[in-house]
């Protein structure tokens, strides 16, 4: 890691810590929270898009297991919370592989409609297996997480919240930096060509949905244990939209977009309660506006993705 990146991950640390000291309304820092769990949450669909180009529209259900798994295992096996979110992340890559494998050749719409369906059928099975996730009543009364006794209170799970958002996005500009992340770009921006340089597309783009999945798990544990109440509702595919609308609006292909597209959609229809039925019009509005102007995001990259330069590109083929 560079010294400039220590830097700003230092000072990014030290101001995510401060600001909350700052904060009395308690509906303040759950929004805060909210936005630390999203900008976790579309890490995990930038690594999928933003990075390797695969267009997922069912990247809620890796939010939804993660969400599950650890809210069953806890409630209802009596396990720990800490070991529960591990094994709920866990749950989420598996699903990843699961959804990667019989996806392996398709590309672009088919792509996109075949995680539609994966997504919607995710959606079925929570709705329909009352005996294991409740049905449509969801899961009330989850616990939430404590440390020597002592629950955690908002301001608490801000600090924990925060801490994992750091050491997620500090992850994801690691893996965008390495190899592993110009491989992922190098089929992003051309398929064939990185097949014919010998690199194993399957194969990373099984480990796309793996790690994206993996992501969505560790936000999707922590949220339900923040929330203390999950359903099927919470996990749709109009969840999975607003996940898109987060990664173009930020600007996808370049880690840090989407977080930032992640504060401006938690926040921007909060700022605008005042508006009532009106809001999410506005919202809508403010979308097609920036999309028109600035059609890469508002942290640049977009859908015109950065081309590798050939060198890099071959250089990842000899290593193949």
């Amino acid at each position: 890691m560079s010294k400039k990146r220590l830097t700003q991950y230092v000072l990014l640390a030290v101001l995510l810590v401060l600001v909350p000291q700052f904060v009395r309304s308690d509906y303040a820092l759950h929004l805060m929270i909210m936005v630390a769990i999203y900008g976790i949450l579309v890490l995990g669909l930038e690594i999928i898009l933003g990075q390797t180009g695969l267009f997922s529209l069912g990247h809620a259900a890796f939010f939804g297991m993660g969400s599950y798994t650890s809210a069953l295992l806890v409630m209802r096996l009596g396990m720990p919370i800490w070991l529960g979110i591990v094994l709920a992340v866990l749950a989420s890559g598996i699903l990843g592989f699961l959804l990667g494998f019989p996806t392996l050749r398709l590309r672009g719409d088919y792509l996109a409609i075949a995680t539609l369906g994966f997504g919607e059928i995710f959606g079925l099975i929570l709705v329909n297996w009352d005996s294991l996730t409740h049905g449509p009543m969801g899961i009330p009364g989850i616990t939430r997480p404590e440390i020597f006794g002592v629950v955690f209170d908002k301001r608490m799970y801000l600090y924990l919240i925060v801490l994992l958002f750091i050491l997620a996005l500090a992850a994801a500009f690691r893996i965008s930096n390495s190899f592993l992340g110009r491989t992922f770009r190098a089929i992003r921006d051309d398929e064939d060509a990185a097949e014919f340089l010998g690199i194993h597309i399957s194969k990373y783009k099984i480990l796309a949905f793996i790690i994206g999945g993996m992501f969505a798990g560790l936000a999707g544990g922590f949220y339900a244990h923040y929330v203390t109440f999950i359903s099927p509702d919470s996990f749709t595919y109009e969840d999975s939209e607003t996940l898109l609308a987060m990664v173009f609006l930020g600007g996808a292909g370049t880690v840090i977009g989407p977080v930032v597209g992640a504060v401006v959609l938690v926040l921007l229809p909060e700022l605008l309660s005042f508006m009532v039925q009106w809001r999410m019009l506005v919202v809508g509005v403010i979308m097609v506006l920036v999309m028109i102007f600035r059609p890469q995001g508002l942290m640049g990259g977009g859908m015109k993705f950065l081309k590798i330069k050939k060198k890099e590109v071959a250089r990842i083929g000899e290593k193949e």
